[in-house]
């Protein structure tokens, strides 16, 4: 659910939008951050672990290639995509139409709500709509009375948010009387929440689920309404260079082999707790 400054990633599509002709899939190169757990982690002995690694896993075996996991940084993945650094982006990337205009997407393996996440005992705990959850059409900016309720308890407060992410987007354009303060990393606005160096986060829910569970973390918990549907974008989805459709053919059915015979739901569970599946 990232949203990417796009302008070099856009220069570098362009030039690379002529037609190419068709590779020989044996090995894909697939670039994750291996820092959005549960999405995908970097384990202590280097490698990359999570949701994410193990679908790729399956995805790779059904299409009968290899694939080979690098950890990049998130700000640059779309640019590092078109380059040739790697061939895919798996990184709850979701689809939008911004990022349409660089890359070519797969279908859909995963849609998730955005959440808020405070200290225990904050002036901000328990707000109203808690345990509920919204539903937002593709206009981001759209009028909802829950929304407005938002911004208001917001009004003059601090809302961390990862930076170059939907999440940004959405809090820079909506909270406008709150102080939006982008991170480099999810890790480093939480230990900003937990210090009190601000007041609330605003993240993915699975994301922010994870990151309870972390030492250090326990003192956090949600609060008001999450925050689902079209806004986000049509799902999580694999970002694939334009010139390389053979390849988002060949992934497009595997994940709709995954979803049909329940492997994504069967991942999704054992690492967010719930049906993450679009």
């Amino acid at each position: 659910m990232k949203l990417q400054t796009l302008l070099a990633a856009m220069s570098v599509a362009a030039l690379m939008a002529a037609p190419a002709a068709a590779k020989d899939w044996t090995t894909v190169s697939i670039g994750l951050e291996g820092a959005y757990p549960p999405w995908n982690l970097t384990n202590p002995d280097g490698t990359l672990g999570g949701f994410e690694p193990e679908l790729a896993a399956d995805l790779c075996k059904r299409m009968n290639v290899e694939c080979k996991l690098g950890a990049y940084d998130w700000d640059s993945m779309i640019p590092s995509l078109n380059s040739g650094k790697f061939d895919v982006i798996m990184d709850a990337l979701s689809i939008t139409p911004e990022r349409k205009e660089a890359i070519d997407f797969s279908i859909p393996y995963a849609a998730t709500p955005a959440a808020f996440a405070v200290v225990k005992g904050s002036a901000l705990e328990n707000m109203e709509g808690t345990g509920t959850t919204i539903k937002m059409g593709v206009d981001a900016t759209a009028e909802k009375p829950e929304v407005d309720k938002l911004k208001a308890a917001f009004a003059g407060k601090s809302i961390g948010v990862q930076a170059a992410t939907t999440f940004a987007k959405f809090a820079h354009e909506n909270f406008t009387d709150s102080d939006v303060r982008e991170y480099k990393t999810t890790a480093e606005r939480d230990l900003d929440l937990v210090a009190g160096r601000i007041d609330v986060g605003f993240d993915d829910a699975t994301s922010f689920q994870a990151a309870f569970a972390t030492p250090g973390n326990e003192d956090l918990e949600f609060t008001g309404p999450e925050i689902g549907g079209p806004v986000w974008g049509e799902g999580m989805a694999l970002g694939i260079r334009k010139s390389d459709s053979d390849l988002t053919a060949k992934f497009d059915e595997a994940i709709k082999a995954a979803l049909a015979d329940g492997t994504v739901q069967k991942l999704s569970e054992k690492w967010f707790g719930l049906n993450i599946a679009p």
